[in-house]
């Protein structure tokens, strides 16, 4: 495994983490490490465009970025949140964050869509998706033919997050079989959730992707544990960023800290990795800055660890253990035409004859 730099042009410097791996059938995927630029979509779009060209100048075929990455994972902030009340700078806070979400579909999924199709990659995006008034921690998926595909929402988010995020539900829980594998995503403390796991693993995930904001050590033994458990690979995608890539004080503040970080501080640290079936590490963990890191998969090795442990297939128990999953949407608001009752009880006069 090496680290090397990439030519610097001004901003920040990306470096290229490489595994050279020789297989039959592989995949070459890069997972991204960098920061969002806050309150600016525009820029933070421009920005991935740069790193998805530089991605596919290294050959890679899979392109994944961390969690929320278009519109920004609002670290240290409060909202102006205590119990029983909501701050005027809070609710404007909310405002702008709510303006640098995206509308899915809307013009940056279309752009994306075509990024997606200019490099010829598979690329999986997080995004702030704003629905009306509501937001949510979404992942974007799109083919290298510049098509989008769908979306996966959040279905728990953690802590304040609940504050600020809508819940998903089941029916953005995809997997999409792709000429590279079967894809899918969880998105940072749901890889905590063993059914909803299970449910990806039953879909047959062989490319699972978990974008996160957590930096934690513990976080890299999760990973390994996923893809022992699920015997898949496990990209994992996290941001770098320092109190500088975020608005300065007062505009936004970092709440629950003694004092306010200096701009050269690192707030998030990455610790982006890609570890294999078999619980190899194959790229990362990178705690050193922003980065791309690359592994080529061997697909041939999902089949050996599925050998050892399938867990929903010869591993599983289903008279003993089974799993419901309801994968229908659950809108608040349904409306039913007259038409559509009239309709529906001719057809109920009919089965009855």
């Amino acid at each position: 495994m090496a680290l090397a730099p990439a030519s610097s042009g001004g901003g920040s410097v990306i470096a290229e983490v490489e595994m050279n791996a020789a297989a039959a059938a592989t995949v070459r995927a890069t997972v991204v490490q960098a920061s969002t630029v806050f309150y600016d979509t525009p820029a933070t779009l421009d920005k991935a465009e740069k790193l998805i060209a530089k991605a596919a100048g290294y050959g890679s075929q899979f392109v994944l970025f961390p969690e929320v990455f278009i519109g920004g994972y609002p670290l240290g902030s409060t909202f102006g949140l205590t119990i029983g009340n909501r701050s005027a700078k809070g609710k404007e806070d909310f405002r702008k964050y709510h303006a640098a979400a995206i509308d899915v579909p809307g013009s940056e999924v279309s752009r994306l869509a075509a990024l997606a199709g200019k490099y010829k990659v598979f690329l999986v995006m997080g995004v702030v998706e704003r629905a009306g008034y509501t937001l949510y921690n979404t992942v974007l998926f799109f083919d290298p033919l510049g098509k989008y595909l769908g979306k996966h929402r959040k279905l728990m988010p953690t802590a304040l997050e609940r504050v600020f995020w809508g819940f998903g539900d089941g029916s953005t829980i995809p997997v999409y079989d792709t000429p590279l594998g079967k894809i899918g995503a969880l998105i940072c403390w749901e890889n905590r959730m063993p059914l909803l796991r299970t449910a990806m693993y039953a879909k047959g995930v062989e490319i699972y992707c978990a974008p996160t904001a957590d930096f934690m050590p513990s976080w890299q033994a999760s990973m390994t544990h996923i893809a022992l458990e699920g015997g898949c690979f496990v990209l994992s995608a996290n941001r770098f960023c320092r109190r500088k890539d975020y608005p300065p004080p007062p505009e936004y503040t970092f709440g629950g800290l003694d004092e306010e970080p200096s701009p050269e501080s690192i707030v998030c640290p990455g610790g982006s990795v890609i570890i294999s079936p078999s619980g190899r590490v194959l790229a990362g963990p990178n705690y050193e800055g922003e980065a791309l890191l690359t592994a080529d998969l061997d697909l041939g090795e999902i089949v050996r660890a599925k050998f050892d442990f399938d867990v929903v297939d010869h591993y599983s128990r289903p008279e003993v253990l089974s799993l419901v999953v309801k994968t229908d949407p659950k809108p608040a608001v349904s409306f039913t035409s007259a038409a559509e009752k009239t309709s529906a009880g001719k057809s109920d006069d009919i089965l009855k004859t």
